[in-house]
């Protein structure tokens, strides 16, 4: 066979392989084909047999969540705040069949973290949350999900107990109970500000991780806000009933640290704080 033949056909093998099995960073929209049942085939130790490109949720070093346990935790004031820069956009509601995902169309602004700047391209919950503060696990935890235009994956992670309602959940009430009440499974929310999205701390976590369902991609930019927030129990129901899902938990288990660095953001100066 010549040179310029083989050539050929392995281009074409190469381009027919990307096209079955195509790289995402992002997360899946169809969650059907996993849950968060231990005891199942598809469960959490199982996610990286389901799917060849799934596989990193099974042998990934850098995997998420992780415990933020303060003897592993560097205090550092060189990272500076948090630069949001949100704004209004249309979004939509969907049940991707084991959490409640807001979805912003076109994007509904951007953070910068090291001159990198990565859209806001929708948020969802967990219970109870995912990461955990010196082995303490909370009621709900909140992804913002963002990616920069090179295809690069920074989350915003924000933790709630039970107290006094979270004010950017109830605005969502309605919708809610809209998908809750039928067998749909989009409800158009509209107009939807991310800066309701309170976050009440300039501290916060910074690690290196990965998404939380599959694909499992790695090298995410994590950033777990500090501070603690509230939400009723009425609106940590609301979110698994609205999914229509029998199970009662959509959190991934704690996956080992492996050495990773993890920094505490706290301001320099207390008035900052």
């Amino acid at each position: 066979m010549k040179l310029a033949t083989r050539i050929f056909f392995c281009g074409f093998f190469i381009v027919l392989v990307l096209h079955t099995h195509p790289a995402t960073s992002q997360e899946v929209e169809d969650e059907g084909e996993f849950n968060y049942d231990e005891k199942s085939e598809r469960g959490p130790s199982r996610w990286g047999e389901i799917r060849p490109e799934w596989s990193i949720c099974g042998h990934g070093t850098m995997q998420s969540p992780i415990d933020l346990l303060n003897k592993r935790v560097e205090v550092v004031s060189h990272l500076g705040r948090l630069k949001r820069s949100y704004k209004l956009a249309y979004a939509t509601l969907k049940n991707r069949g084991h959490d409640m995902m807001l979805k912003w169309e076109g994007g509904a602004g951007y953070i910068q973290i090291n001159e990198t700047q990565y859209v806001l391209n929708q948020c969802h919950w967990h219970s109870p949350s995912e990461h955990t503060i010196n082995g303490r696990k909370f009621d709900l935890e909140v992804h913002l999900v963002h990616e920069s235009s090179d295809g690069k994956v920074a989350v915003i992670g924000i933790m709630y107990k039970i107290g006094r309602p979270d004010s950017f959940l109830s605005s969502l009430t309605d919708h809610l109970e809209a998908i809750t009440n039928t067998n749909e499974a989009e409800s158009v929310a509209g107009l939807i500000d991310p800066r309701n999205i309170k976050i009440g701390s300039r501290k916060y976590y910074r690690y290196q991780g990965s998404l939380t369902i599959p694909p499992c991609t790695q090298n995410v930019s994590w950033t777990i806000v500090r501070k603690v927030r509230t939400v009723t129990q009425e609106q940590v129901k609301l979110l698994r009933v609205a999914v229509h899902d029998a199970s009662d938990t959509n959190a991934r288990p704690l996956q080992p640290i492996n050495k990773r660095m993890v920094h505490l953001y706290r301001p320099s100066d207390p008035k900052d704080d």
